[in-house]
């Protein structure tokens, strides 16, 4: 289980009539001494908190900073989940910066370039870039245009053997079918993809036996409501 300090918020600031980049964030070593890493960090009385400039290149050191040691959560500064105009480049060029392993296989820029466009949220795009290129790495030797919707099967059966959750799967069906169907224009190529079923609950049935004994008890409870107990 992930340590709950190790995390950081974003908000935004406007100090001397200037944005700034709020950072709030429990005590801890490690993540201090990060903070002194950033650009000419400054501590705020009014806010009580860390901020730096607001700008593209300062997010983009952020994440890379925590990246690995604590979350970054923002669901304070992109607000709504909507990416303003002036925010847009802020979510997308993070991945596409990102350092990663030698052969780890990277979403293609044109499911970037197709985010950016829908304008879909900070976490939206995290979560499909994520699972398309989990998607995209577990076909390492295969190109994308050659697999079919039996190899999607396939890939969710990996992932239900894997015990991933429900809500896991229908985001990994999400981000593949936002590839095909949004990005190459594939509208009708993957409809028939199974989703995991929802756990219907099932009634509790009572025995006859039960259910006499409650039957014949009725006259007391009659009795207690009467007398309002």
């Amino acid at each position: 289980m992930k340590d709950p300090t190790k995390h950081i918020t974003l908000k935004h600031l406007l100090i001397n009539g200037q944005k700034k980049i709020g950072i709030q964030f429990y005590p801890d070593k490690i993540i201090q001494a990060l903070i002194k890493e950033l650009p000419s960090p400054k501590w705020s009385r009014k806010y009580g908190m860390v901020y730096i400039k607001n700008n593209a290149p300062n997010l983009n050191i952020v994440f890379q900073k925590f990246k690995g040691v604590a979350w970054v959560n923002t669901n304070y500064f992109f607000k709504n989940g909507t990416l303003k105009n002036n925010n847009k480049p802020l979510s997308i060029e993070w991945f596409r910066k990102r350092k990663l392993p030698a052969h780890h296989k990277v979403c293609p820029e044109a499911y970037f370039l197709k985010l950016e466009i829908k304008k879909y949220s900070l976490s939206t795009a995290k979560s499909y870039i994520s699972h398309f290129e989990a998607f995209m790495n577990y076909f390492k030797t295969h190109e994308l245009l050659k697999l079919n919707e039996n190899d999607i099967r396939y890939y969710l059966g990996y992932l239900v053997k894997a015990n991933k959750s429900e809500a896991y799967i229908h985001q990994a069906i999400n981000a593949i079918k936002f590839y095909y169907e949004m990005v190459l224009g594939m509208p009708n190529r993957f409809y028939a993809i199974e989703r995991p079923r929802k756990k219907v609950n099932l009634p509790i049935v009572l025995s006859q036996k039960e259910v006499s004994g409650m039957l014949n008890n009725l006259p007391n409870i009659k009795h207690k409501c009467i007398l309002g107990l």
